[in-house]
């Protein structure tokens, strides 16, 4: 039998339909590829006996005829999605104990479809990093890696790792400024973050409320529909979430993209983008329309205000989310003298470096005499920006980006300097800010033989037409280079 990590999602869940393997032979050989890739650091958590366990119990079920949209693939799950009876640290080490009593929703429709989940992925802190080296329990190492150990981008790098090093056929992923997107340009992998809403934020913890969306990383276009058409769907217990019925996003996958409308937007051509960036865009460009899609330049020209707004928005939600994690209820405690001291001592060392700069940014940015000249201008100009976004689809269908500025760089680079850190979610805030979906696709690799992603955006609630034209992306492209597996 050949290596059956190698297989996508798609395929893994046809082999097991015709019975050419079982899960129970499918989890296995990913039990020793994850053994075999422990020093990617990309779990913090293993479920190996659960999975085996669940394995049969899914081979049971097929079968019996059952058969859920995810029967019997063992996929991994980014720590920060609540898992009853399995710790959820977050990545932090004031949750390093925690273990919940309850499901999120997202992985327990996923476990509803018949997943078989391996473990949990490592992450950026409370998924603020755009590296995945704030974690409390070490940097994720990128498989790709070129004479040094590189990041796999973040927060979800865990997710990114797995998933390229064939440790697990998808996983799932959290994005409030790029953190599904740009780990999925530094790896060679696709990941989506879909509308806002779209995915069940309960049971997830939160980060940026209004920002935050779960999606997947996946090996391919059809692979990561699959995966979000068992994460989506409406939820009573999420405020936010969009009471609409989940389309088929699989079959909108390998549609043709004739007489599609994409737009290019000016403002993406920034000072000092690498010339590789512009070079694999412009190959995307031409890539879409040999498929016969129309050109169409577009402006936003409120783009250059989004990472600023951002690093507003984001660390203000940031500041008041992490406000619940005092000591007195769950997590880490450390005892002072009195009430106040506890609350420092323990917030002191539960959180690292990253979390605390932004809790102290957001403190700012909402105190008094600053909430009107920071956060309040913020949000006027995030409400430009969807602004933009609605005029721009009067001429387009979807628009057409890089995904990140650069290719994977190497760990402790930058780590030291925020703003070239925030600097990576460069093209991918507008999204988050909008609430639109987006999606990134490899396209080649650069000099270094190191995967760039170009990113594609849709309307809101428009996954499909995303999908349609990911998919052609993806099949004009042909990447199909995989890392040399040097961790074995």
């Amino acid at each position: 039998m050949s290596d059956l990590t190698k297989m996508t999602l798609s395929g893994a869940l046809d082999g097991m339909a015709k019975g050419d393997f079982s899960s129970e032979e499918l989890t296995k050989a990913h039990i020793d590829a994850c053994m075999d890739g422990a020093d990617l650091n990309a779990f913090i958590t293993t479920t190996f006996e659960q999975a085996m366990e669940g394995a049969k119990a899914s081979d049971a079920r097929r079968a019996s005829g059952t058969v859920g949209k995810l029967e019997g693939a063992p996929l991994g799950v980014k720590d920060l999605f609540c898992t009853e009876g399995v710790k959820t640290t977050a990545g932090s080490k004031i949750l390093g104990d925690f273990t919940p009593t309850y499901e999120s929703t997202v992985s327990a429709n996923m476990k509803a479809d018949g997943m078989v989940m391996l473990g949990k992925l490592n992450l950026d802190e409370f998924a603020m990093g755009s590296s995945n080296e704030t974690s409390y329990f070490g940097p994720v190492i990128n498989p790709w890696r070129k004479g040094e150990d590189l990041v796999p981008g973040g927060s979800s790098g865990g997710s990114a790792s797995a998933v390229a090093a064939d440790l697990c056929l998808g996983a799932t992923a959290t994005d409030t400024g790029g953190s599904i997107r740009q780990p999925a340009s530094f790896t060679g992998t696709v990941g989506i973050k879909p509308t806002y809403g779209r995915c069940s934020r309960w049971g997830t913890v939160a980060f940026a409320s209004s920002l935050d969306q779960a999606g997947p990383i996946a090996k391919t276009v059809k692979d990561s529909a699959i995966l979000l058409e068992s994460m989506a769907g409406y939820d009573p217990k999420d405020s936010t979430s969009i009471n609409a019925e989940v389309p088929d996003w699989v079959g909108a996958c390998g549609q043709s993209v004739k007489g599609m409308r994409i737009g290019i937007p000016k403002e993406y051509s920034i000072d000092g983008m690498p010339a590789e960036i512009q070079t694999i865009w412009d190959q995307g460009i031409a890539w879409m329309k040999a498929a016969g899609a129309e050109i169409v330049p577009i402006t936003l020209p409120h783009t250059k205000y989004a990472l600023p707004a951002y690093y507003v928005v984001a660390p203000a939600e940031a500041s008041s989310n992490l406000a619940r994690y005092d000591g007195m209820r769950y997590g880490l405690r450390v005892d002072g003298k009195d009430l106040t001291e506890t609350y420092e001592l323990t917030r002191t060392e539960g959180f690292g470096d990253e979390v605390r700069r932004r809790i102290m940014i957001g403190t700012y940015v909402l105190s008094a005499g600053y909430y009107d000249a920071y956060y309040l201008r913020a949000q006027k100009v995030r409400t430009r920006i969807v602004q933009d976004f609605e005029n721009a689809w009067e001429s387009c269908d979807a628009i057409l980006t890089p995904t990140a500025p650069s290719a994977a760089f190497a760990v402790g680079r930058k780590v030291n300097d925020p703003v070239q850190m925030y600097l990576n979610d460069i093209f991918t805030v507008t999204t988050n800010l909008a609430g639109l979906p987006g999606i990134s696709v490899p396209a080649g690799l650069d000099k270094n033989g190191l995967p760039l992603g170009l990113q594609i955006i849709g309307r809101a609630m428009d996954e499909a037409t995303v999908f349609k034209a990911a998919s052609a992306l993806e099949d004009a492209a042909g990447f199909t280079a995989k890392p040399e597996k040097w961790w074995k």
